[in-house]
């Protein structure tokens, strides 16, 4: 079975612009492409899990997607990261649009995407990790049965804790979180 981490993208693997489909507006965040290459050296694939609420909530269209994967998949190439799997929910249950305006399995806190990855590439979620920038990204990578890393960057404001709630570590970056993943010797939150 292979690896994985999985990455949240708005916040975490690139600054927060709300509603973003402009290919120009996209960059990567600081310190996050050397600890993506040395994850992808030692076998871990890259997939990216984001909910995209703006296609429910009528703000963009589903197709608007394709050119965001398309410059993530560039930006990640430029710094020799290979992005194998990109996934996103575009639904919202307080939607606009007919279809997308519903409850589903797939939008984080719901392990629905991260589930999806897993079968579609045959992934051992128990040796994989989420990493993102609020604890709906950590619930749902704790749901689907991975270990989760929380950036703690500010972004998450409600800190509603349960749980499934509790990220297994607690780091400022990706390059952070990759050496903790590889390395392994810090200890968890829940070891403190």
């Amino acid at each position: 079975m292979n690896k994985a981490v999985f990455v949240d993208k708005d916040g975490t693997l690139i600054p927060d612009i709300p509603y973003n489909t402009d290919p120009a507006l996209i960059t990567l965040q600081e310190n996050t492409a050397e600890g993506l290459r040395q994850l992808q050296s030692e076998g871990y694939l890259i997939i990216i899990i984001s909910n995209q609420a703006g296609v429910a909530r009528g703000i963009f269209e589903e197709k608007a997607l394709d050119a965001v994967i398309g410059r993530m998949r560039e930006l990640l190439q430029e710094q020799d990261v290979r992005l194998d799997g990109f996934y996103y929910c575009p639904h919202h249950p307080e939607g606009t649009v007919a279809g997308y305006a519903v409850e589903c399995d797939c939008r984080k806190p719901s392990p629905g995407m991260i589930q999806r990855a897993v079968r579609d590439f045959d992934i051992d979620p128990f040796q994989s990790w989420m990493i993102g920038d609020i604890l709906n990204d950590v619930e749902a990578g704790k749901r689907a049965g991975c270990r989760s890393i929380l950036l703690d960057n500010g972004n998450e404001t409600e800190w509603v804790i349960s749980e499934c709630r509790i990220p297994d570590y607690v780091v400022q970056n990706i390059d952070e979180a990759a050496m903790l993943i590889l390395k392994r010797k810090i200890p968890s939150v829940l070891d403190v």
